[in-house]
């Protein structure tokens, strides 16, 4: 029975990753974490005369180099000069050649955010009035194409690896230690290590051709290479590989000195334990230490608490792997294990309460990340990540649901398998083996001792008795062979006796079968997961949408006022917001100043000070600072706000959040 099983499980597990591949095949290129809030000037505006630099505002901090924001002409030359500045610590600028000519100019910007993915894009304005023609974009497709979409799966790749690795040692360490000397379990184990250094290694040399220019032809360039190793993305990998030796040096003494303890029982009971505390000591910290690869370089390393969230996210891997990879551990054991090494109901048991623990842990950490990547009802339900998100918790509830089978099928078990085995054991109590060798013993023992009775007689006797003798050891030697080859095929069929009774145990065939329904469940989970890692979070897509269309109605005009939006980070705790700015009627001579600071949700943020000032650099007026009085909660004005002369006006806005906390941003009207 168990024969025909063993194809169709290998044809299931096969046609789930076919079906994982294609989810993974058939999602968008990875969408950026970090997105473009504001700009300056904005798109599709029409200015006087042409600005002195170009600035672009995102919603974290990003990563930047010579050509990730180009400002090209009508005709498709490059009018920026000089390196991308970092103004605000969310605001890059870079200046622009002067005299620039009228017509439509392309801002290009290719990034890497806080948490490790490229953003791109393009937008247009125009000097004077819009030219009849434009700079041709290649399309801004980063993290896609081919290299977009073999990154995506070794990415995939390196969770599965992760998760077969740590939570397969950590069946065999704490629930079926007799486990490191089957084959299978070996296999399942070192498979899992192997995927995952594979999969970093060609992580490390596709990063450089996905955060740039997505080429085939770049993925071995040792430039972009040296680059990616300068990284925090580079570091973790590079940190991911050193501790991966480390796992190996773990599982060969793992699957060694384990293995031996089995053959060994004289050795000291306390030495057993040293060697498997040590192991666990060991292990653990390998483990934390590759969760921590990921951590310190993805979602948790950036946004709000990360003091708390890295933590928070190395336990919810390690629970997602215990959990998951234990859970192929047990359907390897299960199916793949011999009859004479069938995994035990205590350890079945075992493995159902460490299963329990690490749900629980997985809903503790999984709840507080929900809540720091949407933090909102519409960020969770109007947004991909938020959407990806309902799913994922879907399947953990329907995973838990079989969990809660898979228990009752372990009491099952630990009712009925006493039974079973105390059969298994009567029927092979006795040796295949002790027949066959007392046999051949007998025969050898006759032969020879005929032999040498004869030899004291005379010569023809003593010749005759020699070839007896050796006609004696022939047979003796051609029985021992055969004695050995009835061994085996009694073993065999003792091994085959004890799978049939196994697989006759209900209790045990609906174990097999629930843990491979989850397993199953898992390897969607694992591709919803992987897809979420590389979707922008709900929170971040909702502030992006609320500064976009609020910076789409900014330096608009009404009877000649002018409303300025200006998002604002002081760095401290919900130091995030947004700072609007109304000039009215926005003219030379005396104006009123209202100035509204709200959270990035929009509501308003009662903070303790916020000053303004304006300056008119090409007449060298100011800064003329302007001291707004506060009118309610997150609302300042103040009247008669005097504007010398006509002009191009910075206006400054700083804002402090706390004692220590304040920042200042900045933005440039058009007045009178």
């Amino acid at each position: 029975m168990s024969q025909t099983i063993a194809p169709r499980v290998r044809n299931l597990v096969l046609l789930l990753l076919a079906a994982t591949g294609l989810l993974l095949a058939g999602a968008t290129p990875a969408s950026a974490h970090a997105a473009l809030t504001g700009s300056d000037p904005q798109q599709g505006v029409v200015v006087d005369k042409a600005p002195a630099q170009v600035s672009l505002t995102f919603s974290e901090q990003v990563a930047m180099n010579d050509d990730s924001l180009r400002v090209l002409d009508p005709k498709g030359n490059r009018v920026d000069t000089g390196k991308p500045a970092d103004v605000s610590g969310t605001t890059y600028a870079v200046r622009l050649h002067g005299g620039l000519p009228d017509g439509t100019y392309t801002v290009v910007y290719q990034v890497v955010s806080a948490d490790s993915h490229p953003v791109g894009g393009a937008y247009t304005f125009s000097v004077g009035a819009p030219s009849k023609t434009s700079a041709a974009v290649d399309g801004q497709n980063v993290g896609g194409g081919a290299v977009g979409a073999l990154y995506g799966v070794g990415r995939y790749v390196s969770y599965a690896g992760f998760v077969v690795l740590v939570g397969g040692a950590a069946f065999v360490l704490a629930c079926w230690q007799r486990g490191s000397g089957v084959r299978a379990v070996q296999r399942l184990v070192v498979s899992g290590w192997v995927a995952l250094t594979a999969a970093t290694l060609a992580l490390l040399l596709l990063r450089g051709s996905y955060t740039t220019s997505g080429k085939v032809a770049d993925i071995f360039d040792l430039t972009l290479l040296g680059q990616v190793l300068q990284t925090k993305t580079g570091a973790a990998l590079v940190s991911r590989l050193l501790l991966l030796a480390a796992a190996a040096l773990f599982v060969a003494v793992l699957f060694g000195s384990h293995e031996k303890r089995d053959d060994e029982e004289e050795r000291d009971d306390e030495e057993k334990r040293d060697l498997t505390f040590g192991l666990a000591i060991g292990g653990t910290v390998v483990a934390v230490g590759l969760a921590a690869s990921w951590s310190m370089a993805e979602h948790a390393s950036t946004g709000l608490q990360t003091g708390i969230a890295m933590p928070v996210d190395v336990l919810h891997l390690l629970a997602v792997a215990t959990w998951l990879g234990g859970l192929v551990a047990l359907l390897v054991a299960l199916y793949g294990a011999s009859g004479q090494t069938p995994v035990e109901t205590s350890a079945v048991r075992r493995f159902s309460r460490l299963a329990f623990g690490s749900v629980l842990a997985l809903v503790a950490t999984g709840t507080y990340q929900s809540w720091r990547q949407t933090g909102s009802w519409p960020a969770l339900t109007d947004t991909r990540y938020g959407q990806l998100l309902l799913v994922k918790i879907g399947l953990v509830v329907v995973l838990v649901g079989i969990a809660s089978v898979s228990r009752r099928w372990t009491g099952r078990l630990a009712e009925t398998v006493t039974a079973k085995e105390g059969v298994i054991t009567t029927r092979t109590a006795v040796p295949a083996t002790a027949g066959g060798e007392t046999g051949s013993d007998k025969e050898a023992g006759t032969d020879g001792g005929s032999g040498g009775e004869e030899k004291p007689g005379g010569e023809g006797k003593s010749g005759s008795g020699g070839k007896a003798a050796a006609g004696g050891r022939a047979v003796s030697g051609e029985t021992s062979r055969r004695a050995a080859q009835l061994a085996r095929q009694r073993a065999a069929v003792d091994t085959a006796r004890r799978k049939r009774l196994r697989d006759a145990d209900p209790g045990r065939l609906g174990l097999r079968r629930s843990v491979l329904t989850e397993a199953a469940v898992a390897v969607v989970l694992l591709a919803v997961t992987t897809a979420l890692t590389q979707t922008e979070p709900g929170r971040t897509e909702v502030e992006a949408k609320a500064a976009t269309s609020s910076s789409s109605s900014s330096s608009s005009s009404s009877e000649g006022a002018v409303t300025l939006d200006m998002p604002f980070d002081t760095g401290g705790q919900n130091g995030k917001g947004l700072v609007r700015l109304d000039i009215d009627p926005a003219r030379v001579g005396g104006n009123d100043l209202h100035i509204y600071v709200q959270h990035t949700d929009g509501s308003p943020y009662d903070i303790p000070e916020v000053k303004v000032s304006l300056t008119l650099a090409a007449k060298k007026l100011g800064p003329l600072p302007v001291a707004p009085d506060r009118i309610t909660a997150g609302h300042w004005a103040a009247s008669g706000v005097q504007i010398p002369m006509a002009g191009d006006w910075k206006i400054e806005a700083t804002v402090r959040t706390s004692d220590i906390d304040q920042v200042t941003v900045a933005k440039n009207a058009q007045i009178g």
